[in-house]
């Protein structure tokens, strides 16, 4: 009678395992079908692998990006919540709330998410949350602090280009040349350069008409990076420097 209460355990064990393991492969696929656009088809495996695992938090996660993708505001708040009671310091979880949160125009409470995931020791890139909050902030002008946040990425990973860029392009579009040129010349004289932050030097040299540089840039922009957007992008300056 043990061995066959036993056998039935490991039965019962097994088909949990298997059913974990198949909501693992719906969402998958769920979430590549998302990215594809076919939110019908995304939401029909999102649905069977939360039937199959209720308590995994990266289904919840990815019905919260599908919902939000349908411009469901309350089923996708929801879905992030849900993801976050399952798994609350989950940092990639945090972020994606984060992310979404700040999309839909509610900047503190992204930005706190944003730091929560920055201030999570299991999260590998927290120059990317700080950043990313910069950006949050940055799009409800909210200059000071978004200066704040990409400063703080730096500092926590000076060679972060994404963040020098957005705090030197701020600047320049805030009309702090000055600013944003130190900005570009402290990071290039200690790091790789890259498309971005190259288009963005000659912008703000040309804004000072510092024709010199401009063309250094220019030209150092069309020899290492000649097929790139940033580069194409240089024929329109001409007629438009900012």
């Amino acid at each position: 009678m043990l061995f066959a209460v036993l056998l039935c355990g490991c039965a019962s064990t097994q088909t949990i395992r298997q059913q974990h393991q198949a909501a693992v492969y719906n969402t998958d696929l769920g979430i590549a079908y998302l990215q594809r656009g076919e939110l019908a088809v995304a939401k029909k495996k999102l649905d069977l692998a939360l039937s199959e695992n209720p308590d995994d938090p990266n289904v919840h996660s990815a019905r919260a990006l599908l919902f939000a993708r349908m411009g469901e505001a309350r089923r996708a708040d929801r879905e992030f919540r849900e993801a976050l009671g399952l798994a609350p310091h989950n940092p990639d979880l945090q972020n994606n709330y984060a992310v979404y949160l700040c999309g839909v125009g509610r900047t503190d409470e992204g930005v706190k998410y944003f730091l929560r995931a920055a201030h999570n020791p299991l999260y590998l890139t927290p120059a990317a949350a700080y950043s990313n909050a910069g950006v949050c902030l940055r799009s409800a002008h909210r200059y000071s602090e978004a200066r704040r946040m990409f400063r703080a990425a730096l500092s926590v990973r000076p060679d972060f280009s994404q963040a020098a860029w957005q705090l030197a392009d701020m600047d320049f579009k805030l009309g702090r040349l000055t600013q944003a040129r130190s900005e570009i010349a402290d990071y290039l004289s200690s790091y790789n350069e890259t498309p971005d932050l190259l288009l963005l030097a000659v912008k703000v040299m040309r804004a000072q008409h510092d024709e010199l540089n401009a063309a250094l840039y220019a030209r150092k922009l069309q020899l290492d990076y000649p097929d790139s957007t940033q580069a194409h992008a240089l024929a329109s300056l001409g007629r438009n420097p900012g």
